[in-house]
């Protein structure tokens, strides 16, 4: 599990310690040390005392170097999952847990909200993301510090989450409280349910549009086409993600809502217009198709399917 001294991941770390044996599982920790402020190393290392403590084992602290891609929280995002990923690989763990709670998944879902980047984006974080897992979703934040101080355990509050200069934070201090205070209480659950429903909805359209693709797309040696009728046919939210699951799959390119929409309109707005020249691939409308192919600069021979 990952383990960053604070209440949600301490309180993890000890109902980890607690159940994975009764399970017949060994559990251990990862604590990724960002070096990102003074006595990081000593925050690092309490939380590696209280882990051993606890009884997991093994338990393993990563430094890193966070870059600047991103901004600070991105890249620390990106250096702590490369390292977790590392660990994971190297013990051969079967999962990794999060400490996310359900404050952290509102937080998420309004940050979601102001970026306007579609329901995606405002599904919040999933229960299950590959090797990842986060129990502790539905839980309030309050709870795993309730609970540390009920167990006479130590956490870390690390200064950062009071730093008003992180968006997260200014959401957490000073947008959610705004609309408990005039909505009523309550919102952080609204959010969460809301962010539950639409992952539901998300995952059975992605799954719709993954069987259509598999019927409707033609290969050849240029690229993928999609017949232009089948597309028309059906409505805009498969539309969409069939077109943006050609190009993926077959461009690993991942297009923005106004591209994608670019494309779509060579479905509902056709009007003799020429290829479009989107960020890896050029589409195009050749009589019942619409084709895309690989940038110029991009294209290589098509590998046959073993």
């Amino acid at each position: 599990m990952a383990l960053s001294g604070g209440p949600d991941s301490l309180a993890l770390a000890a109902a980890t310690a607690f159940e994975a044996p009764r399970a017949g599982l060994r559990a251990g920790a990862v604590i990724v040390d960002h070096g990102l402020q003074p006595g990081s190393a000593d925050a690092a290392a309490h939380a590696a005392r209280q882990a051993e403590t606890l009884g997991l084992s093994p338990v393993i602290i990563r430094t890193v170097t966070v870059g600047t891609d991103g901004g600070p929280e991105a890249a620390a995002r990106t250096a702590r999952y490369a390292a977790l990923n590392d660990v994971a690989a190297e013990t051969g763990a079967h999962a990794v847990l999060l400490g996310h709670t359900l404050d952290d998944q509102a937080e998420t879902v309004l940050l979601g909200l102001a970026r306007g980047s579609g329901a995606t984006s405002v599904q919040g974080m999933a229960q299950v993301t590959g090797l990842y897992r986060r129990p502790l979703l539905g839980i309030r934040r309050s709870t795993t510090v309730q609970f540390c101080a009920d167990s006479g355990l130590d956490p870390w509050f690390d200064p950062q989450n009071d730093d008003a200069a992180y968006t997260r934070v200014r959401v957490r201090q000073r947008v959610l409280p705004v609309l408990e205070a005039e909505l009523g209480p309550g919102i952080a659950e609204a959010l969460a349910r809301t962010a539950e429903q639409l992952r539901e909805d998300s995952d059975a359209l992605d799954h719709f549009a993954e069987e259509l693709a598999e019927d409707l797309a033609e290969h050849s040696e240029a690229g993928i086409s999609l017949p232009v009728a089948a597309l028309a046919a059906n409505p805009p939210a498969l539309r969409q993600r069939l077109i943006r699951l050609a190009v993926a799959s077959e461009f690993a390119v991942s297009l923005s809502r106004a591209h994608t929409l670019e494309v779509a309109r060579l479905v509902t707005d056709w009007h003799g217009q020429g290829p479009l020249d989107l960020p890896g691939i050029r589409v195009e409308r050749q009589g019942g198709l619409l084709t895309f192919r690989a940038a110029l600069r991009q294209r290589k021979p098509r590998q046959p399917k073993e």
